[in-house]
């Protein structure tokens, strides 16, 4: 066993468990090599040269060492692509899938990379290849998959503005589709090496965010340039590489020294984005809250809404319990209190029914409550049609000819969000 566990190290794939004798790996992320295409210039080497059995027996050998790496939380990415032999297209990518099964290994997605730029292999009869596939597999039923890192909460269409409800508060999930251009041969710097496939910094960047924590540990068995590793690195995270190439070793470590602080300086002002999520967040609760008073108002309806002369959202309680994302307190002023029973007996009813019980909310209600006319913190009134703009702030109730009352601040344009 190797004393040294983190770092790159001189060392055949296929001999990755010597690295450690207990799972310690968070995460996988890799490209095998190819199959009898490149010759990497080793004479056991993997892929060139072999027959395709002994290509997938050598792999299954490679990733039942990295299963035995991999904590119970833990996954594997294997970036991996079909290949042509003698005029017909071979499946490696189910192939080399449904061998690692063998270890233990469970595939749980498949995504696509559209990678843009490719090697330029055109021939009679085929396609120019733009994709490969990303295969996720993990060692356990439950493994780390933080979704809501990746979701998206700009260049969203403006139907969130009226219609929060059918929108995450995280923001719209990412799809199974994922666009990065392959880098240009020479990004990294002159001094560093020319790789066969450089894998993009921000697709493996995506997969470190989506998977582990700071102070994780990432594995590449085939670390070849060092861009998973490098990334790692950058993002505060252990890593441990396999590799045969010396000089890439060596090329590697003084290109790591030489851009670990701009690497790591990037990360940091990346996490300022976070930031935005949360106010995206909060402006869809914001909008929730405000448009389930309306809808309640709507549903409510006949000659029972004609004794509410108005309603107070009280500011949203974040939670997470079930589907429900928010409490809120709203106090509806009524005329006749000899209404409030059949008020009651309505609200229950339709709460639980669509469209408000998809709202994520969950509601309670004073009926007997009343507002202070004055208040030395600004309120700001809405109509029972609009919710997502406000339509004056309110320092006298009294004088205020608006419906739904609350210390919520929305004011959004749709037209701004098209």
């Amino acid at each position: 066993m190797n004393k040294r566990k983190y770092g790159i190290h001189l060392l055949d794939a296929r001999n990755i468990a010597s690295i450690s004798s207990h799972p310690i790996v968070d995460v996988t992320i890799t490209s095998p090599p190819y199959y009898d295409m490149k010759d990497y210039g080793y004479p056991e080497q993997i892929g060139f040269g072999q027959k395709y059995e002994d290509y997938l027996e050598d792999l299954e050998r490679v990733f039942s060492g990295v299963f035995a790496l991999t904590k119970d939380s833990g996954s594997l990415w294997v970036i991996i692509d079909t290949l042509r032999k003698d005029g017909v297209v071979i499946p490696l990518p189910f192939d080399f899938a449904n061998r690692i099964s063998k270890c233990g290994w469970k595939l749980k997605e498949i995504i696509i990379w559209e990678k843009d730029k490719t090697v330029p292999w055109i021939h009679q009869g085929q396609m120019r290849n733009m994709f490969e596939y990303i295969l996720v597999f993990s060692k356990g039923e439950k493994y780390n998959f933080f979704i809501d890192r990746l979701r998206q909460w700009t260049g969203l269409k403006k139907w969130w503005v009226k219609y929060p409800e059918r929108y995450n508060p995280k923001g719209k999930a990412p799809e199974a589709l994922w666009r990065f251009p392959i880098p240009i041969q020479g990004s990294w710097g002159q001094d560093y090496v020319r790789h066969f496939c450089p894998l993009p910094e921000e697709l493996i960047a995506q997969i470190i965010q989506l998977t582990t924590d700071e102070d994780d540990v990432v594995l590449d068995p085939f670390a070849g340039s060092g861009a998973v590793l490098s990334q790692a690195h950058y993002m505060k995270r252990k890593y441990i590489g396999a590799e045969l190439n010396k000089e890439y070793i060596n090329m590697f470590n003084e290109y790591l020294a030489k851009t670990g602080g701009g690497g790591r300086k990037k990360y940091s002002q990346s996490k300022v984005i976070f930031g935005d999520q949360n106010r995206f967040a909060k402006a869809i609760v914001d909008l929730r809250a405000l448009k389930y008073a309306r809808i309640l108002f709507k549903k409510i309806g006949g000659a029972l809404n004609r004794n509410i002369v108005r309603i107070y959202v009280a500011d949203p309680i974040f939670i997470q319990k079930n589907i429900s994302i928010a409490q809120v307190e709203y106090s509806l002023i009524l005329t006749n209190k000899n209404a409030l029973r059949n008020i009651k007996e309505k609200i229950d009813s339709v709460v639980i029914k669509p469209p408000l019980s998809k709202f994520g909310i969950t509601p309670s209600f004073k009926f007997d409550a009343t507002i202070d006319e004055k208040s030395s913190t600004p309120l700001y009134g809405y109509t029972k049609t609009v919710t997502h703009k406000f339509q004056e702030e309110i320092h006298d109730i009294s004088s205020s000819h608006c419906f739904i009352v609350s210390p919520i601040k929305v004011n959004f344009e749709e037209e701004d969000y098209e």
